[in-house]
C-alpha cells in the first residue's frame, strides 16, 4: 500500500477491459456496479499513563454486484485484478439468471466537494500524536485530584472509492475521518464514576490537536464524571422527559430513523409502513436526513452506489413525506433514490442507511421548556440503546440526567433508562426549543452487521409519558 492517489485504472486494471467485463456481468440485469476501495486507518490509545494501542490498518478490494428485481448477486475480493473480477462475475450473474431486465440509468453527476481529500494520517508525525496524548493525560489529571484514570484516543482514517457503472460512468470519492476522545474516571470516598467527551468529523487533525480543543474535551469529560459522582438513583415510572440538544438526537436516530429507511418500509416490517402522507408526529416536528453538510461525520459527497447525497425531508410538520432510499429499493417502490445507499466496505452490499439525521428546532426558549416540566427527567447525555424496527420500541440508557420537580432542576440521577416506542414518542412531543444543534461527531450506526459513521441532532425537546426504568422509591 502507498499514499499515492487511488487510481485503480492506472495500475492493476485496464478501464476498457474492466468495463467490458462489467457489461457482460450486468447483461439482463436491472442495476449493478463495480465498487473499488482502498482504506487505511490509524488509532492511538493512551491509557493509564502509557500507550496501550498503536495500530495501523490498510486494506483494498472490490465488490461486484448485479441486481435483478429483489435479488442481488454479490462477490468481492482483496485482489483487484481482471482475473478476480472475471471470477466474481460468475457469482454475481447468478442473480440475473436468463436476464431480461432493463439496466437503470446511472446517477446524475455532482461537482460538490463536502470535505478535504487530504490524508489526515499523514498530516502529523507519529511522535507528535503520542506527545499530544501524553499532554491530554497530564492535563486531565491536573484538573482534579480525584481523577484516577485517563484514556485518550486519536483516530484518523482515509477511505478512497471508485464506482464504475456499465455505461462507462466512473465516480470517485476520497473520504477522510478524524476523532479525538477523552475519558476520565474519578474516585471519592470509595465511589468511582466516569465521563467521556469527544468528537471529530471529515477533517484533518489540525484543529483536534489544538490544545484549546482537547482541553475543552478533557474538562467536559471531567464535568460529566463529577456529575455522576454525586448522582442519586433514578426514579422509575411513567413521566414527562426533556431531552437536551445535540447528541440526544441519537434517540431520534434509533427509535425513528431506522424505521424510515426504504427497505424496512418496502417489506412492510417498519412501524411506519403504509403511513406515507399521514400525520405521524406532533405538528411542528420536521425531521431530515442530510448528507450534504460540509465536514460532518455522517456526510458523503456521493453514496456507495454513486448517487449524490441529498438533503431529504422525512417528516414535515408532523406528516410523513419521505423515506431514505438506495437504488434497488427506490426502483421497487417507484420513487427516486435519495443518496442513502451505503456500505461498510467493498466486502458488503449497499442498503438504505442514514447520514446526518436531525430534527429542526422550534421557537421555544429551552429554559422555559425545562420550567414547564412538573415531575420528570431532564436527559442531556446518552449511552447505548436498542430498538425493534417492527414496532419502534426502544430502550436507551442515560449517561447524564437530572431529576426535575416543579420546573426546578434537582440532583443528577444515574441508572436511568428511557423506554417507549418511536411512533408514540413522536406524537407526544409537546415543545421544541430554538437551540437545534448537531452532535460533536462521534456516532456510528449498525445495521445487519454493517457499521457506518453517522451524525445526529435535535433541539431541546419535551416528550410526554415515557417510561423511565430506574430504582423504585
Amino acid at each position: 500500500m502507498t499514499d499515492a492517489p487511488f487510481r485503480p485504472f492506472e495500475t492493476a486494471l485496464d478501464q476498457q477491459n474492466t468495463l467490458s467485463q462489467l457489461r457482460n456481468t450486468l447483461a439482463g440485469a436491472d442495476d449493478g456496479e463495480l465498487f473499488l476501495e482502498r482504506s487505511r486507518s490509524e488509532v492511538l490509545v493512551f491509557d493509564d499513563g502509557r500507550i496501550k494501542t498503536a495500530s495501523y490498518d490498510a486494506s483494498e478490494g472490490f465488490g461486484l454486484r448485479a441486481v435483478r428485481g429483489e435479488v442481488a448477486g454479490y462477490a468481492h475480493s482483496t485482489d483487484i485484478s481482471e482475473s478476480s473480477i472475471l471470477r466474481a462475475s460468475e457469482t454475481a450473474r447468478l442473480a440475473v439468471g436468463d436476464g431480461g431486465g432493463i439496466l437503470a440509468d446511472a446517477p446524475q453527476r455532482t461537482n460538490a466537494k463536502l470535505y478535504t481529500d487530504a490524508d489526515p494520517i499523514a498530516g502529523h508525525a507519529f511522535p507528535v500524536k503520542v506527545e499530544t496524548l501524553r499532554e491530554i493525560d497530564a492535563f486531565a489529571r491536573e484538573l482534579d485530584q480525584r481523577v484516577v484514570q485517563v484514556t485518550a484516543t486519536i483516530a484518523a482514517s482515509l477511505q478512497e472509492v471508485a464506482i464504475l457503472r456499465a455505461d462507462g460512468t466512473l465516480v470517485t470519492d476520497t473520504r477522510p475521518m478524524t476523532r479525538v476522545n477523552v475519558s476520565v474516571i474519578v474516585e471519592d470516598q470509595g465511589r468511582r464514576e466516569s465521563g467521556t467527551s469527544g468528537g471529530g468529523g471529515r477533517l484533518l487533525l489540525d484543529g483536534l490537536l489544538d490544545p484549546a480543543d482537547w482541553q475543552a474535551k478533557a474538562r467536559e469529560a471531567l464535568r460529566i464524571a463529577l456529575v455522576n459522582l454525586r448522582a442519586e438513583s433514578a426514579p422509575a415510572g411513567v413521566m414527562d422527559i426533556v431531552l437536551g440538544p445535540g447528541w440526544p438526537g441519537i434517540l431520534l436516530h434509533e427509535a425513528v430513523g431506522h424505521g424510515l429507511e426504504g427497505d424496512f418500509n418496502r417489506k412492510g416490517s417498519s412501524a411506519f409502513a403504509g403511513l406515507m402522507g399521514r400525520q405521524v408526529a406532533s405538528r411542528g416536528v420536521t425531521v431530515l436526513d442530510d448528507g450534504t453538510i460540509p465536514d460532518r461525520r455522517g456526510s458523503i459527497t456521493v453514496d456507495d452506489e454513486g448517487t449524490p447525497s441529498g438533503k431529504n425531508v422525512l417528516i414535515e410538520d408532523g406528516i410523513l413525506v419521505g423515506f431514505m432510499q438506495d437504488r434497488q429499493n427506490a426502483r421497487l417502490m417507484g420513487v427516486a433514490p435519495t443518496g442513502n445507499g451505503r456500505r461498510e466496505s467493498y466486502a458488503h452490499t449497499p442498503m438504505p442507511r442514514m447520514t446526518n439525521t436531525y430534527m429542526l428546532g422550534g421557537d421555544a426558549d429551552p429554559a422555559d421548556i425545562v420550567a414547564d416540566l412538573k415531575d420528570g427527567i431532564y436527559a442531556v447525555g446518552f449511552g447505548g440503546g436498542q430498538v425493534d424496527i417492527t414496532n419502534g420500541k426502544f430502550v436507551f440508557s442515560c449517561t447524564e440526567a437530572y431529576r426535575v420537580k416543579n420546573g426546578k432542576v434537582g440532583a443528577p440521577v444515574k441508572g436511568a433508562t428511557l423506554i417507549g416506542d418511536g411512533a408514540t414518542a413522536l406524537q407526544q412531543i409537546r415543545a421544541l426549543g430554538n437551540d437545534m444543534a448537531l452532535d460533536p461527531g462521534m456516532g456510528n450506526c449498525g445495521k445487519q452487521g454493517q457499521w457506518v459513521p453517522v451524525g445526529v441532532g435535535q433541539p431541546t425537546v419535551m416528550i410526554g409519558g415515557l417510561t423511565v426504568g430506574g430504582a423504585q422509591n
